[in-house]
């Protein structure tokens, strides 16, 4: 029997059984990354959504932050998922997760309570959350020695989908009313579409006999996930404030009109994609840590310049800072999976719901914030505590083959 000259059968070989110095097979990134650039265009639509939504029912910044929540509390399952996507193959759930997704966002339109939106909102985070374990360690393992690369075209491809997001809602809205939106989903279900045709025949099960026991990974969880922990601590505030919070920031404190306020998360969103495209593949070869030291302490100080800036300075300010708040994310996944190459997915999952556990108190604390002292003081106090975040950098581990300082 001849082996069929087929990249997708180079995909199953390399996710099955992956040799160290493993080619980067740029083919097959490109198609679970299309994947995802489609599936956080309609993650995007709440952000952008929250000032109707605040008109429509009558609530406060801490119920608006409190949506986002429910979006997340699926996250929980993330290690559980990514245990499963170690065992056996759950290539179906990454290629359906896109229609699921893209159905649910849709519908908020015409959601006419918050119960609604919240259950809603509930399904859209367990469609995330089975894509999003399996999927980064699917790459990680067709990244070869190149990693970082690999996580930057899959996150950059999810930043350019929350990118266009705002762009795509305004025009569903300007084209089939608020209610109308739910067209919109038919995107979903092409991409699922494509994934089908491209995935259905690969096997996503990784090598047998391959993988870690969790008490085998504990030693190395602690020394990972600890100073992660501290990182997504210090600068959730920050980047909830950027991503979620900032079309309701430039439409209440800047003046801004609806339009233009959810313009303004895009331009943000745009920049995350080039810092997000890269600075994974920069830590390939400058090392992570230097390369989150460097985003780190940078952060907080342009939003100290965005929060004392106005017109179209505040729009200038948005580039350098969404480069920097949303980079950081491709290399800390790079650091999982550098980590425990033996159990790539169930590590992505652990560190997926480490960042629910952090971000879903943050949303209520920093929209209770906003209530009480209002948007600006929140926005300042996010960027002050995003200053401790540095320090950890050093606690990381160092990568083994390219990183010595």
């Amino acid at each position: 029997m001849t082996a069929r000259p087929d990249r997708l059968a180079n995909l199953a070989a390399a996710y099955s059984d992956p040799p160290e110095g493993t080619e980067f097979q740029t083919s097959e990134v490109l198609t679970i990354a299309t994947g995802h650039f489609v599936h956080d265009i309609f993650t995007a639509f709440l952000p952008p959504l929250l000032p109707r939504i605040r008109e429509k029912l009558a609530i406060d910044y801490a119920a608006l932050g409190a949506l986002n929540v429910f979006l997340l509390i699926p996250s929980l399952l993330q290690p559980f998922i990514g245990y499963a996507a170690d065992k056996i193959s759950l290539r179906y759930l990454v290629i359906i997760a896109p229609a699921l997704t893209a159905t649910m966002c849709s519908l908020l339109g015409v959601a006419d309570s918050y119960v609604v939106m919240a259950l809603l909102l509930f399904v859209v985070g367990i469609s995330t959350a089975v894509f999003h374990a399996p999927a980064p360690a699917m790459i990680g393992r067709i990244s070869g020695n190149r990693v970082g690369t690999g996580m930057s075209f899959f996150m950059a491809s999810g930043e350019l989908g929350r990118t266009v997001g705002p762009v795509v809602v305004l025009v569903g809205i300007a084209w089939f009313g608020l209610e109308g939106i739910w067209r919109m989903a038919a995107l979903g279900w092409l991409a699922s579409a494509f994934l089908f045709w491209r995935l259905h025949k690969v096997s996503a099960r990784p090598a047998q006999g391959r993988g870690l026991s969790l008490r085998q990974m504990l030693p190395d969880a602690r020394r990972v996930f600890t100073p992660l922990m501290w990182i997504m601590s210090t600068r959730a505030f920050l980047s909830i404030a950027m991503t979620t919070y900032l079309p309701i920031f430039m439409q209440d404190e800047m003046g801004y009109d609806f339009n233009d306020a959810a313009l303004s998360l895009a331009l943000l969103e745009g920049a995350g994609v080039v810092g997000a495209l890269s600075m994974g593949t920069a830590s390939d070869w400058f090392g992570r840590r230097r390369i989150l030291a460097a985003l780190f302490l940078a952060a907080p100080f342009l939003c100290f310049g965005f929060l004392n800036s106005s017109g179209w300075l505040a729009l200038v300010y948005l580039i350098p800072l969404g480069f920097v708040t949303i980079s950081p994310q491709p290399v800390m996944l790079a650091v999982v999976q550098d980590s425990f190459s033996e159990n790539r997915a169930l590590a992505n999952g652990i560190f997926l719901m480490a960042n629910f556990v952090i971000r879903s108190p943050a949303l209520w604390l920093l929209g209770g914030l906003a209530d009480r002292f209002g948007l600006s003081t929140a926005f300042l106090i996010s960027a002050v505590l995003a200053l401790a975040t540095a320090p950890a950098v050093f606690w990381l581990p160092k990568r083994q083959r390219q990183e010595s300082g």
